[in-house]
């Protein structure tokens, strides 16, 4: 069975709203012995689930979800050792093995598969643009940040770019 490889632990940074990994952090895919484990790095920055404001009254971005999210960010952010499909499903196995309540599991899955084609696309976006998740040092104070623009901003840059170029 899936399981994770031990605790996560992070710390937060300014902003309030992304934490980093202090240590390497793993799932198991599937049975264990079977070799398919999911690694995020030691520095990588996450945002646990990115949640909707109008939403977080039923799922927040933290939560009994939230090792699983960690994981699916990194899948969402690396974008070579699976597709969206697998990382989604990956994610939703997290949750099961979290112990996560089947109808918060079917509406954070769902939600993922209807609307993080978006955030798949920005994260691709955002590497091609050189922008980084896994930071080489931790920040060692707690008024650190990460320059990362918002989703909005970094579409209406891709979308002004994709325009220059057919232009």
């Amino acid at each position: 069975m899936s399981q994770f490889t031990k605790s996560l632990v992070v710390t937060p940074l300014a902003d309030g709203n992304t934490w980093v990994l202090r240590e390497d952090f793993g799932f198991y895919v599937g049975q264990s012995a079977a070799g398919n484990q999911v690694t995020v790095p030691c520095g990588f920055v996450t945002d646990f689930a990115t949640v909707p404001i109008f939403i977080r009254w039923y799922v927040n971005n933290w939560g009994l979800h939230g090792n699983a999210a960690v994981i699916h960010d990194w899948l969402y952010w690396n974008q070579s050792i699976y597709s969206r499909e697998e990382a989604d499903q990956i994610f939703r196995d997290g949750m099961v093995v979290l112990g996560v309540s089947p109808s918060r599991r079917f509406f954070i899955y769902w939600a993922v598969r209807i609307f993080g084609g978006w955030a798949w696309e920005r994260n691709k976006w955002d590497r091609e643009s050189g922008f980084q998740r896994v930071l080489k040092s931790m920040p060692i104070k707690h008024a650190e940040t990460i320059q990362r623009p918002n989703i909005l901003k970094r579409t209406w840059q891709q979308m002004a770019k994709t325009k220059s170029h057919q232009g």
